[in-house]
């Protein structure tokens, strides 16, 4: 017997050829498995699911499914999700915004919403201070008697915030109330009108639309 040889050495066996095909038919299947499975999922998740979805908030929700636009004299103006650029003393002002909105004179032009974004300078940066601060200076000389609200120094993460908060439209009041030729009083009734609670009672904060309170501010003075 030849001593390189022994008994517990194991012994190669070459593959049957019904063994290879079996394990090639096994690679077939899950190749083909995933194919279906993937081209399934697509149709059901990628196709019908959003068609479906989209049809049922057409019907239920159908302001909102469209984009929640604000109309005025029968003509789309902006939606209730995106601020809008006012600079007239005549109009409510927006908070800060690195996308500077768009680039419409109040309502006297159509008006182009901006690409969101900020401007992700930290608060150690020196640029933000000296526009908060230049912000700040400006808003003290229209209503020095109050302290500014933060909101209105401050810029939203999106750029396109549609909302101030109940004091920054009350701090405005005084300044448009002048503008034209209104009682301040009036120009708080209208405010308090438009104030959104919570959601549910104990969802987010009462906020005040911009878009939709100039343009009630317009009304009345038809």
């Amino acid at each position: 017997m030849n001593p390189a040889v022994t008994s517990a050495t194991p012994i190669a066996r070459p593959k049957s050829d019904a063994a290879s095909h079996s394990e090639r038919s096994k690679a077939h299947s899950v190749w083909g498995t995933s194919i279906r499975y993937t081209i399934l999922v697509t149709i059901l998740f990628g196709v019908i699911y959003p068609l479906v979805v989209t049809g049922i908030a057409k019907v239920l929700f159908p302001r909102q499914a469209n984009g929640s636009l604000i109309l005025k004299d029968g003509k789309v103006i902006g939606s209730e999700l995106l601020a809008q650029s006012f600079t007239s003393d005549r109009y409510f002002h927006p908070r800060p915004s690195a996308s500077a909105y768009s680039d419409a004179a109040d309502f006297k032009s159509d008006s182009t919403t901006s690409p969101s974004g900020g401007s992700n300078l930290a608060q150690s940066n020196k640029a933000l201070a000296t526009r908060i601060q230049g912000d700040i200076d400006k808003l003290e000389k229209e209503n020095p008697d109050k302290p500014v609200p933060i909101d209105l120094v401050t810029q939203s993460g999106s750029g396109l915030d549609p909302d101030i908060t109940p004091d920054a439209a009350y701090y405005q009041a005084p300044r448009v109330a002048k503008a034209r030729g209104l009682a301040e009083d009036q120009l708080r009734v209208l405010i308090a009108q438009h104030i959104t609670p919570r959601q549910l009672g104990i969802l987010g904060e009462p906020r005040v639309n911009v878009l939709e309170l100039n343009l009630a501010l317009d009304a009345l003075e038809k």
